[in-house]
């Protein structure tokens, strides 16, 4: 490009002035540029214009088509200026290029075919054929380049939508357009176009499934997820956001049981189900996008309901024939049944059990089951029975419910009054009031109502000659007996009557007890003195010799007491003295003695007086007065008859008395021996190497004594008396009136008869609860 210049410069230098090239030179001649930048310079030697700097047309004239340097030609001899334009020629030196590398188009996907899109076209420096001259276009389906404003001279491309969008088969769609200039050879530019599919609310949301089918049991509870739904949409945006939904075809009651997600579509329990209602539900359910116009998707949810055991079987009692009589026989009919259970399958099969050990048993047919008697039945044992009846069925786990059933027992009069002791024993002191209460006789009877009803009557019989009425009586509706007369210790002392207990059934039945009646000793009999003897006006007299020891034995009080026990104990005192020391009486033998020698100046008589007390509650008491003579020999004093005895009779009646007194005191001594050693014989054999305390006979046994005492016996003269009574007045703990706890009897004959029985208490101690006797 350069020769080819400098040869036209060249030329045209000649032409402008009319020299030779090496004039141009000697004249001086130069190139001035306005630009400031000298791109050419002048060869004098020449005249050739030169390439000084690389030029670029593009940088000189930018977008013009044509380039010209305007140069001045200035010669100096003569001055001559002469302007010179020098043309810069375009070379195929830049390729096309987009004002952009990409280009990012929307484009709904409800476009239609035909509309068009402009893009920028590309820019090429280059002028002429090196300037852009072609654009095009990757393979698209659905774009086309139109050229023809492009061809026209309109700097703006179209792309042409050649068929419909769909954004859910390809949301994005990249091409490439190519701009080729015509230079040799062609360069080119390329540009991205990305074309976004804007999506339109053109597909409604689609379940995965148009019906589910689930199994749920039905004693879910609220809260259990019973399926999760899926609808999805193809949209995006609010377009694809899918709210769920009960549909319209959904029932209310559904709507109560079962709830919908709206956001995840979570199907859950809400409410209580029941097998026994409903065994399947429908549910509705509908998927709505959020688009400006919603579309919707529905599918049908079919839940089945598996039957739980959640229902306890049901007894129901049709027929109770109760009352039962006792002497029903085995198999009687006592109460009809039926049973129902809602559920279903095994756990509709019910089984009935009642309790064991009762009398009654269970049978069956179907559903409908009977209550019959099995055995013997007493209402005495059980009046009534509360029957359980539990009714469970086959399922897993099983229930049960249980029905209480009330059967009563009918009685009949097969029981006789009982009573409550087998023998009754009623201790009365003597000289009871009339009517005194005694005992209350009590029967029971286990029947009931008028076979229980318990009347008392005294059996006819005697005592001593009389009927029994005339000594005791009974009420018939209370038991309480009564004494019709009073009684004398001295007298009667026992007796007994039979006491019939009957109900009122038909036929009644009756019992008997014996009631055993022992009259209790009171202290109504003073003592009776025997020895000595006096009257209401003078003293008894007792003489001792003048010679008299200490301990000399002046005379001895024989006294009796008609009660028995401790009345009958006598106690001996000296009230009164006219020498106080100089005798003594035994508390227990009645021996008055003396303490001491008498003296020579003592005086001839001495007065006293001797009390004898009973041990009774009050005691009573007698007493008697005695002078002692004092005599030189007691065989030469002949005695006053007039104070001692009123006549020989008196005297051998004493005697008489002092001699029976003597010969039973005898014989009861040898009858105790006696009795004694045969005792002890017949205790070794039957007892063997058994050990006897030596002198006692050891009782034991809950007595009315509250402590345990040794007794020591004295028989007087006169003493026939082979009983020893031990009572409690007081009677036992609960009781009303007299009675007596444990009577033991002894080697004692019948007190208040001919002689005393004198019994004297020391304090030895002795184990509780035992007596001993001493012989």
């Amino acid at each position: 490009a350069g020769a080819f210049g400098l040869l036209l410069f060249c030329i045209f230098v000649r032409g402008l002035c009319g020299c030779a090239p090496g004039d141009v030179g000697q004249r001086g001649a130069r190139i001035t540029s306005g630009s400031g930048r000298q791109y050419l310079e002048l060869e004098l030697g020449r005249g050739a214009l030169l390439v000084r700097e690389r030029m670029d047309r593009e940088a000189l004239c930018e977008l013009s088509p044509s380039c010209f340097l305007s140069l001045e030609l200035v010669i100096e001899q003569p001055i001559e200026v002469h302007n010179v334009e020098v043309e810069v020629l375009d070379i195929n030196d830049n390729a096309p290029r987009f004002p952009r590398q990409d280009y990012r188009l929307e484009i709904s996907e409800s476009a239609v075919p035909g509309a068009r899109f402009h893009i920028e076209s590309a820019q090429d420096p280059d002028v002429g054929t090196n300037s852009v001259q072609n654009y095009l276009l990757s393979p698209s389906r659905h774009f086309a380049l139109d050229l023809k404003g492009f061809q026209s001279g309109s700097k703006l491309l179209e792309l042409v939508l050649q068929q419909p969008l769909d954004r859910e088969q390809s949301a994005l769609q990249q091409l490439v357009l190519t701009a080729v200039d015509g230079g040799d050879p062609p360069k080119s530019g390329t540009a991205q176009i990305s074309v976004r599919v804007v999506d339109t609310n053109d597909n409604p949301p689609a379940f995965d499934r148009s019906t589910y089918t689930v199994s749920l049991l039905e004693n879910s509870l609220p809260g259990t997820l019973v399926v999760k739904l899926n609808a999805s949409d193809p949209d995006e945006g609010s377009n694809g956001d899918v709210i769920y939904s009960f549909g319209s075809y959904t029932p209310q009651k559904v709507r109560q049981l079962f709830s919908v997600d709206p956001h995840s579509g979570e199907v859950r329990v809400n409410g209580t189900l029941d097998y026994e209602e409903a065994s399947f539900y429908e549910i509705y359910v509908q998927a709505t996008d959020q688009g400006p116009v919603s579309l919707a998707g529905h599918c049908k949810v079919l839940v089945n309901i598996v039957d739980a055991n959640d229902n306890a079987p049901e007894v129901e009692l049709t027929s109770l024939y109760s009352p039962v009589p006792e002497d029903a026989r085995s198999g009687t009919v006592v109460a009809l049944m039926s049973v129902t259970d809602q559920d279903s399958g095994l756990n509709k099969q019910v089984s009935l059990r009642i309790p064991p050990g009762l009398p009654f048993t269970l049978n069956s047919f179907k559903n409908s089951y009977t209550l019959v008697t099995q055995g013997k039945l007493d209402h005495e044992k059980a009046a009534a029975y509360n029957i359980t009846v539990t009714a469970t069925d086959s399922g897993s786990p099983p229930l049960s419910s249980q029905k209480v059933i009330h059967v009563d027992i009918s009685d009949i009069n097969d029981n006789p009054p009982r009573f409550e002791e087998p023998v009754y024993s009623v201790y009365i002191p003597e000289n009871n009031p009339l009517g005194a209460f005694l005992c209350t006789i009590k029967a029971t009877d286990p029947d009931v109502a008028k076979n229980a009803y318990v009347s008392y009557s005294l059996l006819d019989g005697e005592i001593e000659g009389l009927p029994v009425a005339s000594y005791v009586s009974i009420k018939s509706d209370s038991g309480d007996m009564y004494a019709v007369r009073s009684f004398d210790y001295e007298t009667l002392r026992e007796f007994q009557v039979i006491v019939q207990a009957q109900d009122a059934g038909i036929p009644p039945l009756s019992s008997t007890v014996t009631v055993y009646i022992y009259v209790v000793d009171e202290n109504d009999h003073a003592p009776q003195i025997l020895y000595p003897t006096s009257t209401n006006t003078s003293a008894a007299l007792e003489m001792i010799p003048r010679s008299a020891y200490a301990g000399y034995l002046v005379t001895k009080i024989i006294a009796i007491d008609g009660d028995s026990g401790q009345n009958a104990w006598l106690f001996f005192y000296l009230v009164q003295t006219s020498d106080p020391g100089l005798f003594r009486i035994e508390l227990h033998t009645g021996e008055i003695r003396t303490t001491r020698k008498l003296g020579e100046d003592s005086t001839p008589t001495f007065n006293l007086t001797v009390e004898v007390r009973d041990n009774g509650e009050p005691s009573m008491s007698s007493s008697i007065a005695i002078t002692i003579a004092v005599v030189d020999r007691v065989s030469k004093i002949i005695p006053d008859r007039r104070r001692h005895f009123k006549s020989p009779s008196n005297y051998s009646e004493v005697t008489l008395y002092l001699i029976i007194a003597l010969s039973a005191i005898s014989f009861v001594f040898l009858f105790t021996i006696i009795g004694l050693s045969i005792i002890k014989c017949y205790r070794y054999s039957l007892y063997g190497s058994l050990k006897v305390q030596p002198h006692f006979i050891e009782v034991r046994g809950n007595g009315s004594l509250t402590k345990t005492y040794c007794y020591k016996a004295c028989l007087t003269a006169g003493s026939g008396s082979d009983t020893f009574m031990f009572y409690n007045t007081c009677g036992p703990t609960g009781t009303t009136g007299p009675s007596a706890v444990v009577t033991e009897r002894h080697l004692t004959g019948q007190s208040g008869q001919s002689a005393q029985n004198l019994i004297i208490l020391r304090n030895d101690s002795i184990t509780p609860n035992e007596v001993r006797l001493p012989w």
